[in-house]
């Protein structure tokens, strides 16, 4: 498996070992690959995506960007472009594809715990016909116990984010 994404995926601020992927490769016993680089893009990701696949040949890739595109006031229908170009890649590769929703960063929905995803994920999944993972990142970044900062997870949240992820694999019927 594949985790393409930004520092959300990478594990910003916590060790290699402690990021949701690497929780989630333990507790699944895949071999999952990191792909996550701290800033970036849909773009970004987009160019890097041929070679990661290439490289490590996944069976599944998740989908964890649009994050730094809303920091950077990217059009949204340039990360909406970015996402299909991403998960048409994917599909043209073989491989099966989730995306996972990154809330949108508002500091007063924060203050209120209430993070919520843009809806553009929802009509990216159903037009490319893959699976949304919604709000599991919206969940653990709403509380304050389980970040390290403004934007990121701590070792406890991104251990949280992996057990919410690996329960919503299983509801789609990829983990068992």
């Amino acid at each position: 498996m594949l985790a393409l994404g930004d520092s959300l995926t990478q594990g910003d601020g916590v060790t290699r070992e402690e990021a949701w992927p690497d929780l989630l490769a333990r507790k699944t016993g895949w071999v999952v690959v990191n792909g996550g680089v701290n800033g970036d893009t849909s773009e970004q990701a987009l160019q890097r995506l041929p070679n990661l696949l290439e490289q490590h040949n996944p069976v599944l890739v998740l989908v964890t960007l649009g994050g730094n595109d809303m920091l950077r006031h990217i059009p949204e229908q340039q990360t909406i472009i970015n996402l299909e170009r991403i998960l048409t890649l994917i599909k043209a590769h073989g491989a099966k594809s989730v995306l996972l929703a990154t809330p949108n960063p508002s500091p007063m929905r924060a203050v209120f715990q209430n993070l919520s995803a843009p809806d553009f994920y929802r009509k990216v999944a159903e037009a490319q016909h893959v699976p949304l993972i919604e709000d599991a990142i919206a969940d653990v970044l709403s509380d304050p116990k389980l970040k390290g900062d403004a934007l990121h997870p701590n070792a406890e949240g991104h251990a949280r984010l992996a057990e919410k992820i690996y329960k919503e694999l299983q509801s789609i019927g990829y983990a068992g």
